[in-house]
């Protein structure tokens, strides 16, 4: 059995999380640069599921704004930078088992490697405790964003960037396909595609607006 350092195991006791099997949380802990094993990835799998249905569950239980709606805030709610805010919040950093190289290069900082361990740590409590437990947990540690209303009015272009990396595709990409008119009434169709999703269109007074409409569209069909 891999034993946790008491620093770690204290920290996640006074964090909220549950430890029975230390390695488990040992692994959730280890960045890929420590050469070990077992490291998060696999637990960040789970975790990023069991945080989208403890969040989405909370969401349906909480309004009966209609899908579209519900999947904004999602997004939003479960996104990167959200799950590396709340691992910031809860001082995560130097508990992260990473190897100097990578930790010099910026990693403890790393959006990415605090949203992926932040999400293996989920995926542990799931499996150490259960769904019902790890539920609570999310819902206590994300509370602020959930209480802020974070996802609820977003532009649609930025609404469906955050929707675009938080389902790990490319960036939407926006392309004018016709302008028609006199100068002084000209009317622009707008095309946003995302790619292996899909594309919709919008027809405005401004190629921004024919953006904005296009990128609503999009979320309204695909979000």
């Amino acid at each position: 059995m891999t034993a946790l350092p008491s620093d770690a195991r204290d920290w996640l006791d006074a964090t909220g999380f549950t430890v029975k099997d230390e390695a488990l949380w040992h692994a959730a802990l280890t960045h890929g640069s420590m050469g070990e094993r077992q490291d998060y990835e696999r637990l960040e799998f789970l975790g990023d599921r069991v945080l989208g249905l403890s969040i989405a569950d909370w969401l349906y239980a909480q309004s009966d704004a209609p899908e579209g709606k519900l999947a904004q805030r999602l997004n939003a709610i479960v996104s990167r930078a959200m799950c590396a805010q709340v691992a910031r919040g809860i001082g995560l950093a130097p508990h992260i088992r990473i190897s100097k190289q990578a930790s010099s290069d910026g990693g403890r900082d790393s959006d990415n490697i605090l949203g992926d361990v932040m999400e293996a740590l989920l995926g542990a409590q799931f499996l150490d405790n259960g769904f019902e437990i790890a539920r609570d947990l999310v819902r206590l540690l994300w509370r602020p964003a959930l209480e802020s209303g974070a996802g609820k009015s977003k532009h649609p272009k930025s609404a469906l960037q955050e929707w675009a990396a938080g389902n790990q595709r490319r960036p939407p990409q926006y392309e004018l396909i016709d302008r028609s008119g006199p100068d002084h009434a000209a009317r622009f169709t707008v095309r946003v595609k995302v790619h292996k999703v899909g594309e919709a269109q919008a027809t405005a007074n401004s190629k921004q607006e024919a953006e904005k409409e296009a990128a609503r569209e999009f979320m309204e069909r695909y979000g």
